[in-house]
Parts: C-alpha cells; sequence; structure tokens
C-alpha cells in the first residue's frame, strides 16, 4: 500500500468529488459482485470507451505545437489585417501530418505533409491550410474525395494498393506536378523542423485603401531542407512509427526551437486577368521571376502540448476563418474546402467545436448562436437580429465586405479556362530539369520504379510509363527500363 502523502493532490472524480479508492471497486464483501451503483468505476469506464474520437478522414496523423509569430517587415500596403501589422506578434498553433494514413501509421510514409495554422488574432482567428508542397493533385473538390479514396485502403481487403493510386493518377493529368514532388526528394522530410510550408492555395489581401492583391503564402524552414532516401525512410518506420512526433516534442524540449520565415508572393489584382496561367489553378506555382518573394515575418514553435487529445487531436482548421484584410480567391478547391472543413469538424467534434479552448477566440465573441450539444460558453438573450434589446450589431463601415471579386456567366461544369500556359505537365518537367540535379532524377527514378513495382498491373502499368513520358521522355524511359528489368 502506497504510504499517504498530506501534499499530494486530492484525487477526484470529474465533478470535482474525492475519490477515496483508486485500487478497487465497491463490491458486496471482499469476495462479493461489484455493485453498479459505484459511479466512480462507472465514469471511469464509460470515460474510456468514449474517449477516442473519430480520426480526421484526411491527416489523421500529425502532432503540433504552440508558439508566435512576428511580423518583421512592413507589409501594410497590402494588407490591413492586424496580425499583418509592423511589430505585431500573435499567438499561434501548428499542426503537422501526413495525408493518408490513419492514426496509427509511420511518420516515415511517402506521403505529403500537411502544414496547418491558427493565429489568435484581436480580430478573430485566422487559419492558414496548407502543405508542405505548393501545389496539389486536383484543382476541382469534386474530385477531391475520389482522390482520397484513391490513397487509402481497398473495400475487399483493407490493404492499400499502389495499383489504385496510380490508376487515379495517370487518368488524372493534372497530377502530374505533384506527384513529381512527392516522387522526389521532399516527398519525405527528414523532419517536420526541416521541410517548408505553403497556403498552396491563392488568398486575397486588402490593404486600409481598399485595394487588392492575390497572395501566396510561403514559410521557409530557418533549419534548412533535409530530406529521408526511401530506404532510410522505410528503416525508420519499422523502428519508430512516431519518428517526426518524437522529433518536434523533444527539440522543442530541449530548447531548439524550430521556426520559419513568411515570406509572400503578392499579385496585383487586375494581373490575374491576363496572367499566362490561370492564378487559382492549385496544380499550378506562380514564377518567382514574375513574382518574387518579400519577407514578412518569422514564426517560431517554443511550447509543447501539455494535453495531445485536447490541444492537437480536438485542434480544428477551416480556411473559411478569414479576419479583415484577407479573404479567399476563385481558387475551386479553397472554396471547396471553406465549406468542407468546417463541415467535417461538425460531424467529428460536435457543432459547438468552436467553444473547445483551443479552437476558441482568444477576443471577445459576440453573436447568436445558441443550443447545441456540448455548448460550455453561455448564451444571452436577445437571441435573434434584429432586436432592439441591445445585442451585437453588424458594423460594415468598420469592417467592410471588400475581400470579394468579379464573376459573370453561366453555369456549367468545367475546369478554368485554359490560358495561354495552361498544360499539365510543363511545371513538372521544370521541376525535373531546372529544380532537381542529376542525383535527385536518379533518386526520383528509384522511387516510382521502386513504388510501381509493389504491385503496379496491366492496364495501370502501360499508362504509368505515359503518364511520366508526358513529363519527361528521358525520365519516362528510365522508369519503364527500371520497372521492365526488375520484373524480367
Amino acid at each position: 500500500m502506497v504510504a499517504h502523502d498530506p501534499s499530494a493532490k486530492r484525487h477526484t472524480t470529474e465533478s470535482g468529488i474525492p475519490v477515496s479508492s483508486d485500487e478497487h471497486s465497491l463490491s458486496v464483501g471482499a469476495d462479493g459482485p461489484i455493485v453498479l451503483h459505484d459511479h466512480y468505476l462507472i465514469e471511469q469506464m464509460a470515460a474510456f470507451n468514449r474517449e477516442m474520437i473519430p480520426d480526421r478522414q484526411p491527416h489523421a496523423k500529425g502532432s503540433g505545437a504552440f508558439g508566435t509569430f512576428e511580423v518583421t517587415h512592413d507589409v501594410s500596403a497590402y494588407t490591413s489585417a492586424q496580425f499583418l501589422q509592423p511589430g505585431a506578434k500573435t499567438e499561434v498553433v501548428a499542426r503537422f501530418s501526413t495525408v493518408a494514413g490513419e492514426a496509427g501509421s509511420p511518420d516515415t510514409w511517402r506521403d505529403p505533409r500537411g502544414f496547418a495554422l491558427k493565429f489568435y488574432t484581436g480580430e478573430g482567428n485566422f487559419d492558414m491550410v496548407g502543405n508542405n508542397t505548393p501545389i496539389f493533385f486536383v484543382r476541382d473538390p469534386l474530385k477531391f474525395q475520389h482522390f482520397i479514396h484513391s490513397q487509402k485502403r481497398r473495400v475487399d481487403n483493407g490493404l492499400r494498393d499502389n495499383d489504385m493510386q496510380w490508376d487515379f493518377w495517370t487518368l488524372s493529368p493534372e497530377t502530374a506536378h505533384q506527384v513529381t514532388w512527392l516522387m522526389g526528394d521532399r516527398g519525405i522530410p527528414a523532419t517536420w523542423r526541416h521541410m517548408d510550408g505553403f497556403s498552396s492555395h491563392t488568398y486575397m489581401w486588402v490593404n486600409a485603401k481598399g485595394e487588392r492583391f492575390w497572395v501566396k503564402y510561403h514559410f521557409k524552414t530557418d533549419q534548412g531542407i533535409k530530406f529521408l532516401t526511401q530506404e532510410q525512410a522505410g528503416k525508420i518506420a519499422g523502428a519508430d512509427a512516431d519518428y517526426h512526433r518524437r522529433d518536434l516534442h523533444m527539440a522543442i524540449k530541449r530548447g531548439d526551437y524550430p521556426s520559419w520565415t513568411l515570406r509572400m508572393q503578392v499579385m496585383p489584382y487586375e494581373d490575374a486577368i491576363t496572367y499566362h496561367i490561370n492564378p487559382f489553378d492549385l496544380t499550378k506555382v506562380w514564377p518567382h521571376a514574375d513574382f518574387p518573394l518579400i519577407d514578412v515575418g518569422k514564426l517560431t514553435l517554443d511550447r509543447n502540448p501539455t494535453d495531445f487529445h485536447s490541444q492537437i487531436e480536438q485542434l480544428a482548421f477551416e480556411p473559411n476563418n478569414f479576419v479583415p484584410g484577407t479573404g479567399l480567391s476563385p481558387d475551386k478547391m479553397l472554396l471547396g474546402r471553406s465549406f468542407a472543413y468546417a463541415d467535417a469538424h461538425r460531424a467529428r467534434l460536435g457543432v459547438n467545436y468552436k467553444q473547445i479552448p483551443v479552437n476558441a477566440a482568444k477576443c471577445p465573441v459576440h453573436g447568436y448562436v445558441k443550443g447545441g450539444a456540448m455548448r460550455v460558453q453561455p448564451a444571452h438573450d436577445p437571441v435573434y437580429v434584429p432586436n432592439s434589446k441591445g445585442g451585437p450589431v453588424a458594423d460594415a463601415r468598420h469592417f467592410p465586405e471588400n475581400a470579394v471579386w468579379e464573376a459573370d456567366g453561366p453555369f456549367m461544369r468545367a475546369a478554368y479556362t485554359l490560358r495561354r500556359d495552361d498544360d499539365d505537365f510543363s511545371q513538372a518537367n521544370i521541376l525535373i530539369n531546372r529544380v532537381m540535379d542529376a542525383a535527385a532524377r536518379e533518386r526520383l527514378v528509384g522511387n516510382i520504379v521502386g513504388h510501381v513495382l509493389q504491385g503496379v498491373e496491366e492496364p495501370v502499368l502501360s499508362r504509368v510509363f505515359d503518364y511520366w513520358t508526358h513529363i519527361d521522355a528521358d525520365i519516362g524511359k528510365r522508369v519503364r527500363d527500371g520497372v521492365l528489368a526488375a520484373r524480367a
């Protein structure tokens, strides 16, 4: 029996009632049955049965940390957002993740990494849902669910299937740019600390004069880019499935705080009309020669979560959280996500998920929402608008809804209107031949061949060869030769 320590914290139920024993259930005599009115036992068992919430559909495996974002350069010419004004410091929480794997999957599988940020600004929460790549696999949200299903598990045997993945990719040419990134060196970052983060999407900024700009966020790692080879990643996956999660936690614990420099691409509003590629297509990047990066500020993570479940698992990001001076764009994937993310949180966490402390705004919240499961912040009369009872009122004069754009045309189901240089393969080819060196191209081929050899069969196999030949004839030949030689 453990000796009583009078200075120890008193063990209580979740209602704060003192617990007399944390070892023995209430029973009828020492040898008799336990009783149903042992409310503490029932509370413990019931809580245990319900302590797991559903996984996120994509981005199930991940972790995160807290920190600050400090503006170091003046970008007030482009945005009036308070948290982006010179010298502003804002509390931030970040979450990094894989996309396809479940909550227990290895951190070092080849997969894009999520890079999501929540800024607790004085004007409400601003969320950026990004990845460690500046592009994505598809440009229309109607294909997103199908893409994720192709990367998950088969219905019949519950196994992941490379043939299924390549079947989707080769039938969707717009995936070429992102798949080239994925199969290259940056497909497996050495740690989360050693990868960049991108908004990927195009967003809008609006300055104090009401002038509008299209922007892309680039969080450049101050630790430098480092990656794992496929062989290294495979060994780590078998030895430590939580390698990236552990690395971030331990780095912050020892005071080695990771940081990223925010740099922006800014496009004048009118330039989007005539630019030679569609600037809202998520499968494309903006060439830096046309829109060079400008410095904005520094993101530093310096505090680990103390309750992983409440601070990370229940952390909810949504691109529809944009504050005055910022806004969305005609990016179809972004517009789809502005509904989908919030809807996913309502399904997974409950309709009042924004009252969970990690998701709650740090500025005053005044609205007319009331009731619903797990509502913990009290509502106040009046609960309707318009009213003459002193309820909160909208203020279009101080907060004009000016992060908008013009649109007209018939309803139709179509991709973006093609522009002069809009195609699916050119930017992937540039990535291979202007960004990668010979050694990186060799690793690219090896990664593709190794992936294809794991279960990709005809007719998908022939489409894989054609897919890479369209991207780059030499890479396509080397992939074909490598696969056929290995199967000979």
